[in-house]
């Protein structure tokens, strides 16, 4: 037992679901507050989705009290409420590791417990996940229950009312748990509703209307029709009280909402729902950050926090100050450019906080909008304010920016529209591992006609890049990292990087390093690491993938060897567009090493530690170099 778990007398007793059943309302209300305690404890050290999970302790109760995992599948929307679902299925012992290189998942993973039913990372996909699933085990004649659990802000999404209106339809069964932390569709209305709902469902009913439509039903030519009015008027009753009408419309039997944080009413609902076929959303109200009063009271900026001091709710103060972030840099120069460009309107996808856009939404509230987790929607949204002489700045992280290729296709690129995506967090992310790294933009975004793509070297060339994008008549991708900047002096006034040129930053005769991005810097170390072994490595800082300045190729030629170096997965990178391009130049004679992400999703970790595993680090480029003047020795 770890220090400082002695008072986890419950939760200690808990290896699997089959524990808890057993357990009195009273024992379960003691283990949600034992669950949260580690929660708090163990984020506290390691950083994650706080409130979040703080929110859904109950439910996550109540449906191992309830149902039957792994037989019956569980599977949580996005993953970031199923901190108390881990601790729940057997990973109580390692829950310390969680988000650490080689720990837990932050997230949902099939491969680490056969009571994660579906990887999960990204939001929205729950319901159209657990139509496959529930679909496949009625044709395999398997009788188990599927159940999605979506909320804190997923139901924004339309791939979510996607699959509600296809479950509707088939009628398979399908329990969804609406988790309404305030960050979804409806308020509460009230405890009648929800007393209402949960004895419409009860057993007792249930057999009582199984009775009646039996009895009109033998009438012969009048019972149909009388059901359907009694049909009718139930339904009336229902979502009179209550916001399920929208629910119905989807055909599904609405429940609620209930009170999320209170155990009997979950379980007694679950038992009800559990012996109900056909589609069934239950809306759960509760809080978010529940149990934690920092959380509580800032919900967002707990939604994903690093460590912290469980007392205050506040970060170690650092042993030196840190540079501004990226997302700082790029929050503030927005701020200046807005002020002079009437014109400049800021787009967000649920991240105000994360993208550097709060500010931003406050001072110009009618040149802003947060679109909710619907990235599609917001790229073809942006076009539409393009069409009519706005310049639209569209600020997602880079692996959500994924979800609207084709928009970005068809909606911009297409038309040539001038829409800038600043594209936070782009590379290695870290500890959200791999359904958060922004691996692929390079690759996806290089691709498309008419399209401009940059990544700066530091945050001085960020807030250029985006003075630039602005003026340019087409679609721009800017790509930046997570984290602070480099700690550069900032230009005082804004001016414009010469469009599609390179920088040259060293000379040097036996090897030319091209890098972009965050890999500049490291591209400057490994030069400095070379010269001292007797190689000249010239280094040059791409700036832009597309259009890519020729001058590199010819620089490369005359040195006959060059490294690429990018945060990206080489597969159709800024490598690829290099290669490409010495193809159609017809130059043949370079040697060439890649220094570039794999071919593979890279796990959760810290970012550095990733970047040396996973061979974008300087020692990469320094090895690279060394190999390709051996290659020739």
């Amino acid at each position: 037992m770890k220090a400082g778990e002695q008072h986890y007398r419950i939760l200690n007793r808990v290896d699997s679901p089959r524990d808890i059943k057993s357990l009195s309302i009273q024992e379960l209300e003691l283990l949600a507050r034992e669950i949260r305690d580690k929660i708090i404890e163990t984020v506290s050290h390691t950083g994650g989705h706080l409130a979040p999970s703080l929110g859904a302790v109950e439910i996550a109760i109540a449906l191992h009290y309830v149902f039957d995992a792994p037989n019956d599948k569980i599977i949580w929307d996005v993953g970031h409420q199923a901190y108390a679902h881990k601790l729940l299925t057997g990973r109580r012992d390692r829950f310390h590791t969680l988000r650490t290189l080689g720990g837990l998942s932050g997230f949902p993973k099939r491969a680490e417990s056969p009571y994660d039913s579906f990887d999960t990372g990204h939001s929205s996909t729950s319901i159209s996940a657990g139509l496959g699933i529930s679909t496949a085990k009625a044709l395999k004649g398997e009788d188990h229950k599927v159940i999605a659990v979506i909320g804190d802000g997923s139901m924004t999404a339309g791939m979510a009312f996607e699959g509600l209106n296809q479950a509707g339809e088939t009628e398979k069964d399908l329990i969804v748990v609406l988790n309404d932390n305030g960050m979804s569709i409806a308020p509460n209305v009230g405890s009648f509703s929800s007393f209402l709902s949960r004895k419409m469902t009860g057993k007792r009913f249930v057999n009582l209307r199984r009775e009646i439509d039996n009895f009109f039903r033998s009438l012969p030519g009048l019972g149909e029709n009388i059901i359907s009015l009694l049909r009718k008027s139930e339904d009336s009753l229902i979502t009179f009280f209550t916001p399920g009408m929208l629910f119905e419309a989807f055909k599904f039997k609405y429940i609620g909402p209930i009170q999320g944080h209170r155990l009997d009413m979950l379980i007694e609902t679950f038992e009800n729902v559990r012996r109900i076929g056909g589609p069934i959303l239950v809306h759960a109200v509760t809080v978010k950050g529940k149990g934690y009063e920092p959380a509580e009271i800032n919900p967002c900026h707990f939604h994903s926090v690093g460590s912290f001091d469980v007392p205050t709710g506040c970060a170690p103060s650092p042993v030196k100050p840190k540079p501004l972030t990226y997302t700082e840099i790029f929050g503030s120069t927005m701020l200046e450019l807005a002020a002079s460009n009437e014109k400049l309107f800021a787009i967000t996808a649920a991240m105000p906080e994360g993208t550097g856009l709060a500010e931003f939404g406050d001072k110009y509230p009618e040149r802003f909008l947060d679109v909710g987790i619907a990235e599609q929607h917001a790229v073809t949204f942006a076009a539409g304010l393009a069409c009519e002489g706005f310049r639209p700045v569209v600020a997602i992280y880079s692996t959500f920016l994924q979800r609207s290729f084709d928009q970005i296709i068809h909606d911009v690129c297409l038309p040539k529209l001038p829409v800038v995506f600043a594209l936070d967090r782009a590379g290695i992310v870290g500890e959200d591992g791999p359904t958060h790294h922004g691996q692929f933009d390079i690759t996806y975004l290089r691709s498309l006609p008419n399209m401009t793509v940059m990544a700066p070297k530091d945050e001085n060339e960020l807030r250029k890049m985006l003075f630039t994008a602005l003026s340019h008549d087409g679609p721009v991708a800017i790509r930046y990292p997570r984290g602070p900047g480099l700690g550069v002096e900032i230009d005082r006034e804004l001016e414009a990087v010469p469009f599609g040129r390179a920088e040259i930053l060293k000379e040097g005769s036996d090897i030319v390093i091209v890098a972009l991005g965050s890999m500049v810097t490291k591209a400057i170390e490994a030069s400095g690491i070379l010269g001292e072994k007797g190689i000249s490595a010239a280094v040059i800082n791409a700036r832009f993938v597309k259009p890519l300045d020729l001058t590199i190729l010819h620089l490369a030629a005359k040195a006959g060897r060059m490294i690429i170096a990018e945060e990206n997965t080489r597969l159709g990178g800024l490598g690829s567009a290099v290669m490409e391009s010495l193809s159609d130049e017809g130059i043949y004679s370079v040697k060439i090493a890649r220094v570039a992400l794999p071919d593979a999703f890279i796990e959760h970790g810290p970012q550095e530690v990733l970047r040396e595993k996973y061979g974008v680090g300087t020692a990469s480029i320094v090895k690279a170099a060394e190999g390709l003047m051996a290659h020739e020795a």
